[in-house]
């Protein structure tokens, strides 16, 4: 595999590219004078483009998503198998592979008990949030139906996700949105300086009091749920603070409010274990999860519930309106479950959850050995193989770089054969993050490349 197609055929693809495709979170004024790029193969951690350029991809096909790596045949041929017996019925029936990759799925996360299957993590976080509020109705007259959401954290690309959306540039100009969301601050100890009130010491209590302050505010009577990202991902690659998660999960028993963690971006091994609510020793009563469930070669993703939450829709079968009167329709594609089975079992039999705390750490280092050398670098965070740099004019004040040099940054490394990503359209004036997630199969000698491929743009760009 070497990228190479033909003259004659990659002129046809650009050209039909070019005419035809709208390209996401791309300005296309661009190509009115250059080439779009266009992905042609991929193996392990390597894809090329059109002109047969090789380049190291540092995020998992740009967001997040091909975590075991790509050209995994073994995957392409379940997928296969399963099309030829069956491709498709709706999710009012049930498949082999769907209640297959079920079971092995709730085999990963005790305590839960129930697959709900979608097509995107969008959609699996809207199925959280209306049965979020259909419990609502059932239970307390409607008026329990307001959920929270964080502060520079991202649920999706609908609607009601942006209403749920904590980046105010992703839900600039897409208003009036969903009513019953309410925000409550970041974790972010790095800007603890920006926030009123922020302690020196214990910060991470103190900002899941916050959460509580809002609770409050609006009314434990009418909160019904909590939506947060184990490790806030488009917002700034933000892992919370000691003391945190427990303080959310007492608060939430407190005032009977269920908790929903979105993994969409975190699942599945990224953080180095199977999700990354499992490093805090929290109970959620709802885990969404799309992206890394089959790594990209097939679509799909999951509202897992436990048994408390599904027993709530079917109390009364008398009651005609007593069950979730819902449907996902590409939630009954079969591509997916079996595809997620494959991909599990390459997690397993190469042991790519220790390989992904190994070398997240060694990746950790790496990062703070060049912000020793760098300045412009001023914190390096993440888990796993999860992480980001937030770049600052100032390591005093912290006040960040221009975003301009930012992508100045990512576009040196593209350059240079290596695809990294950073915060873009997220936090007004926050989109100083450079973000990291190479595939869960990354060798040391990946991560040196990647960190070696930023030393040199950094010096290029801010001397």
């Amino acid at each position: 595999m070497d990228g190479t197609y033909s003259q004659n055929d990659l002129s046809h693809v650009v050209e039909a590219d070019k005419a035809h495709v709208w390209h996401h979170l791309v300005q296309h004024k661009a190509f009115d004078s250059k080439d779009p790029n266009i992905i042609i193969e991929g193996k392990g951690m390597r894809v090329w483009n059109q002109a047969g350029k090789e380049h190291l991809d540092a995020v998992s096909g740009g967001v997040w998503t091909v975590n075991v790596g790509y050209g995994r045949e073994r995957i392409a041929k379940a997928v296969y198998d399963q099309l030829m017996r069956v491709n498709y019925f709706a999710g009012a029936a049930g498949s082999v592979p769907g209640a297959l990759f079920a079971e092995k799925l709730i085999e990963k996360m005790p305590g839960l008990t129930r697959v709900y299957y979608t097509n995107s993590g969008s959609e699996a976080n809207e199925k959280a949030f209306k049965m979020i509020r259909q419990i609502a109705h059932k239970r307390y007259g409607g008026k329990k139906h307001k959920i929270l959401y964080r502060d520079r954290d991202y649920h999706g690309t609908t609607i009601a996700c942006l209403s749920a959306g904590g980046q105010d540039e992703r839900n600039a100009q897409y208003g009036p949105f969903t009513p019953g969301f309410v925000r409550v601050p970041h974790c972010l100890e790095y800007r603890k300086h920006e926030q009123e009130g922020a302690p020196a010491e214990n910060y991470g209590e103190w900002a899941a009091d916050q959460i509580e302050q809002v609770i409050l505010a609006e009314g434990p009577d009418t909160i019904g749920g909590l939506c947060l990202e184990p490790v806030t991902a488009g917002g700034g690659v933000i892992p919370a603070p000691e003391g945190y998660w427990q303080k959310v999960q007492e608060i939430c028993r407190k005032y009977d409010i269920l908790l929903h963690i979105d993994e969409v971006v975190c699942g599945v091994g990224r953080t180095g274990t199977w999700f990354g609510y499992q490093h805090y020793g929290i109970e959620p009563d709802f885990v969404t999860m799309a992206k890394g469930v089959a790594s990209g070669y097939a679509a799909i993703a999951c509202c897992v519930t436990s048994e408390r939450v599904f027993d709530m829709f079917k109390d009364d079968a008398d009651d005609p309106m007593n069950y979730f009167r819902d449907i996902s329709t590409f939630g009954g594609c079969t591509a997916g479950p079996a595809a997620a089975i494959e991909n599990m079992a390459i997690i397993e039999d190469e042991g790519l959850l220790a390989n992904t705390t190994a070398m997240g750490d060694y990746m950790t280092d790496q990062l703070n050995a060049l912000a020793d050398r760098h300045a412009v670098i001023g914190d390096v965070r993440g888990k796993g193989l999860f992480l980001g740099a937030e770049l600052v004019a100032d390591r005093t004040s912290k006040e960040p770089v221009p975003e301009a040099q930012v992508q100045a940054v990512v576009g040196d490394c593209m350059g240079q054969g290596v695809i990294i990503g950073a915060t873009n359209r997220s936090v007004p004036g926050r989109n100083n993050t450079l973000c990291f997630s190479p595939a869960l199969i990354a060798t040391k000698d990946d991560i040196d490349q990647i960190v070696s491929a930023v030393d040199g743009a950094l010096g290029r760009v801010f001397g």
